[in-house]
């Protein structure tokens, strides 16, 4: 059996393709933190801290709205936002309705004007002007209290 005797010449590529490969990662993650701050979007709750703590206030809220059993129905048709709300018992619920359209990511907002056309039903235009996917972020003012109404919607 013979031995090689240790040539120092033959592993000088190892210290280079460990630099390499570092460099390679620095390279990948300064890349994704680059594109991670430069794309996002900045929406954020407002005064989170104080929203946590109240969060108990909020489902309570939500238990309230689900008690009273309203149903609403969003649709969009011909640029106009359609709008119809019926208690429990499927009768019209009638009250003020306020709202706009706003992107989820964007965080762009349409502000909407509903007028009434029959009890329970209410319309307003609704055209942007930038297709995609928009949230109706609606609330009712009915006698029982404010009844907030979520839906998202396609504009062609």
């Amino acid at each position: 059996m013979t031995t090689q005797p240790f040539d120092p010449r033959r592993s000088r590529w190892i210290p280079g393709v460990f630099i390499a490969l570092m460099l390679l990662v620095v390279v990948v993650n300064g890349t994704m933190a680059w594109l991670a701050l430069r794309s996002f979007t900045g929406v954020t709750t407002p005064r989170a801290y104080d929203r946590g703590r109240t969060y108990n206030d909020v489902l309570a809220e939500a238990a309230r709205q689900d008690a009273l059993g309203w149903r609403a129905e969003v649709s969009l048709a011909d640029a106009t936002l359609r709008l119809h709300v019926t208690d429990a018992a499927g009768n019209p619920v009638a009250g003020s309705v306020e709202g706009l359209l706003q992107r989820p990511l964007t965080a762009q907002s349409y502000p909407l004007e509903f007028r009434p056309v029959a009890p329970g039903r209410w319309q307003a235009n609704a055209m942007p002007g930038l297709p995609g996917q928009w949230e109706a972020r609606l609330t009712l003012f009915g006698r029982e209290g404010p009844f907030d109404i979520r839906a998202r919607l396609l504009l062609p």
